[in-house]
């Protein structure tokens, strides 16, 4: 047998594709080349894998080797190709028998001495693999990961002896199965708790909405408010996640350079950037692109603070995703698509110095410098925020005479998962995602209700794209309530919650 024929997987962006090894021993001077668009890592891989197979006791061929990896146009980068072409190499040589062969796929690299090495990214080829109905052969370290995906026959193995034994049927490999993967963390584990938060109960109010309907919203106050609390403490009421949601959410931080932990498994993200972070931090790039901070906080939240230190041509990025809740790399030989559903939680201050309209009459900031610090934020971006929320300081008797009762993120949490269902079963997404036909069949009004929305958008200016989040953040006060109708109350409460329409004061 001079011909053999290995499965593998590449990594394109948040996707997976097959990638058929071929391995070819024919007559000439001793070599091995690699063909097939290999990226730098993967030419070097001839090199380890020589090594590996020599210190594993193998014979490695003294013949013209020939490895092409198909499709010739798909780039391969990495070193996950290093296991499945030792395999081809050696059931070529008829070292192995290959008749087994087509029942498998292969990832892993290894190392001079035939051990195998943990790779990112094995879970988006994990699930890519369970719908060939192939079993998944990868390294001892990735294979809880792996496990993940349900109905997937998965064996790790920690040597390229085991893996060539297992095929010669003397050694049978662990099986790993999602009931035997004890690493998983418990649900909401170590989230802080909404009870934490000392009254502000308006701004509460204007959260659980937001998490009900999916909707972004900017939370404007002075230092020390609890604007900061208040967003950190949204996803632990935000209902709890899909097995799909968890799927999508682990693989984008599996390809990712920061790697899936398995303590994270369907906790939603919280990503909480510097304002000194580029637009290619938040979208993701590279020549090799990565995700970034949107799309690893897909599913999750992007909690953007002191929103106006951002660099502006930085913030724009965000437009796109915010409305298709996807991000589209695009490089000179390659394109990637990531998926970026999240949540945006923006914090501010009214002002330059932080305490316009404080109660210790502080502020001595000018409109000239007011208005110059709100322009930090365009239009456009701020026409996408859902909810503007204000957060005023708390007196100090307040403080001091609060009590513990207020509601934790479990009791609030139950009332946003009925929210959340009643807006799936309706249209199978929630508000926040509702398209014009959406909004004309599911958020009708009345003739008060209508007259009091015009009336706002004609004395507020407002976009009609704000006049359609309007009807969103109604039509989930409404759900909040169990409501079929939006009344004029829903629309009057969602109005209120466009604070920066109505200016600094």
């Amino acid at each position: 047998m001079s011909l053999a024929t290995v499965f593998s997987r590449a990594q394109v962006g948040i996707k997976s594709p097959q990638v058929t090894i071929e391995v070819h021993l024919s007559n000439g001077l001793p070599s091995l080349s690699i063909v097939g668009l290999a990226d730098t890592e993967v030419k070097e891989s001839k090199d380890r894998v020589r090594a590996a197979l020599i210190n594993s006791q193998f014979d490695f061929p003294a013949r013209r080797i020939t490895i092409n990896l198909a499709p010739a146009d798909l780039p391969k980068a990495g070193s996950r190709f290093d296991l499945p072409i030792a395999i081809g190499i050696l059931a070529a040589s008829g070292q192995i028998p290959p008749d087994k062969l087509g029942q498998f796929e292969f990832i892993g690299e290894l190392a001079l001495s035939g051990e195998l090495r943990e790779i990112r990214g094995v879970l988006p080829a994990a699930v890519q693999c369970q719908n060939q109905s192939r079993a998944l052969i990868l390294p001892y370290e990735n294979a809880y990961e792996a496990a993940l995906v349900s109905d997937l026959e998965i064996y790790h193995c920690s040597h390229l002896l085991q893996v060539c034994a297992k095929l010669n049927g003397q050694e049978d490999l662990t099986r790993v199965t999602p009931e035997n993967n004890r690493e998983l963390s418990s649900v909401l584990k170590n989230i802080d708790d909404l009870s934490d938060v000392v009254g502000q109960h308006h701004a509460k109010r204007a959260i659980e909405i937001a998490a009900a309907g999916g909707h972004n919203l900017i939370l404007l106050g002075p230092p020390g408010t609890g604007k900061t609390m208040l967003a950190t403490r949204l996803p632990s009421i935000l209902p709890l996640m899909t097995e799909k949601e968890a799927l999508e959410s682990a693989s984008i931080q599996s390809i990712s350079f920061q790697g899936f932990k398995l303590r994270n498994w369907k906790q939603r993200s919280f990503r909480a950037p510097h304002h000194t972070a580029s637009g290619v931090a938040l979208v993701g790039g590279g020549s090799h692109p990565q995700p970034g901070e949107v799309s690893l906080a897909h599913n999750g939240v992007l909690f953007l603070d002191e929103l106006p230190e951002f660099d502006r041509r930085v913030l724009e990025v965000l437009r796109e995703p915010l409305e298709s809740g996807k991000i589209v790399i695009s490089r000179a030989t390659r394109q990637a698509e990531f998926p970026a559903r999240f949540q945006l939680v923006a914090a501010m201050n009214p002002c330059p110095c932080g305490y316009l309209s404080h109660p210790n009459g502080r502020c001595h900031c000018t409109p000239d410098q007011i208005t110059r610090y709100r322009s930090r934020i365009s239009g456009p971006l701020l026409d996408r925020i859902d909810m503007h929320i204000e957060v005023p300081p708390l007196p100090l008797k307040d403080i001091q005479s609060a009590t513990n009762k207020e509601e934790s993120s479990e009791t609030v949490r139950q009332r946003v998962a009925k929210a959340h269902q009643r807006q799936l079963e309706r249209s199978q997404h929630v508000n926040s995602q509702m398209n014009t036909h959406d909004i004309k069949a599911f958020c009708q009004l009345d003739k008060t209700s209508r007259q009091l929305l015009e009336q706002a958008v004609t004395r507020l200016g407002l976009s009609a794209r704000s006049h359609n989040r309007i009807l969103k953040v109604a039509r989930t006060i409404a759900d909040l309530y169990a409501e079929e109708h939006i009344s004029q109350q829903h629309i009057s409460e969602a109005i209120s919650y466009r604070r920066l329409d109505r200016g600094f004061n």
